[in-house]
């Protein structure tokens, strides 16, 4: 289970929120400016809340009242940005393997070659990400996520920039790793029609709050 309780101050915005999420799929959705994002970098620890709580299936990330904050590192999140955020000068299987370097042998979750396979992306090992297409590096993205072993996938966005075709094309492989894969996951969308794609359990976020 995930429990976040967070409240943050900022010139014309705020956000107060208190959420159990228990479902192993949760969407997040609402439109631009809502609070989405925010919400998804509070729980990853890029953002620090002026107070709050986030605890991951009982494990306490961020207390403001007791001082706990974990650094991003180590609260183990994969997490899939809408830009896909590969690193230019690695091909793509560096790209993924760059993942696996911080995570012991003993602790990996997932093989290597099963990610490749599941992804359908073996042909693209050795390309760079300025020759894939939006879709392609978005799976990269996805692969390299799951290969971090993460307590929990979040994903924001991730298929705001891309095209109606691309989109199609993806899709099957978010629900499958929504069906699939046992990690709980959080995804982010103003579309309510690609949630419903992935999941039917999602929260509402408008003017930085939320309503189940």
């Amino acid at each position: 289970m995930i429990e976040v309780q967070a409240r943050l101050e900022r010139p014309n915005f705020e956000l107060d929120v208190s959420l159990q999420l228990e479902h192993r799929v949760t969407a997040i959705f609402g439109p631009s400016g809502s609070g989405k994002s925010t919400l998804l970098n509070i729980i990853a620890g890029i953002i620090r809340p002026d107070s709050g709580r986030v605890v991951i299936n009982g494990e306490c990330l961020f207390d403001s009242r007791t001082h706990i904050n974990q650094p991003v590192h180590a609260r183990r999140i994969g997490l899939v940005f809408q830009d896909g955020r590969l690193f230019p000068h690695l091909n793509v299987e560096q790209n993924l393997r760059y993942a696996l370097n911080f995570i012991p042998a003993s602790r990996q979750q997932f093989d290597f070659g099963h990610i490749v396979q599941l992804l359908e992306i073996g042909a693209l090992l050795q390309q760079r990400p300025h020759q894939l297409s939006g879709g392609e590096k978005q799976r990269v993205a996805l692969g390299r996520a799951l290969l971090s072993s993460p307590r929990l996938l979040m994903l924001d966005e991730p298929l705001a920039s891309l095209d109606d075709r691309l989109k199609n094309q993806i899709l099957p492989f978010l629900k499958l790793i929504a069906d699939e894969i046992n990690i709980p996951m959080i995804y982010i969308s103003h579309s309510k029609k690609e949630i419903m794609q992935i999941t039917d359990n999602f929260i509402h976020i408008l003017n930085g709050k939320a309503k189940s």
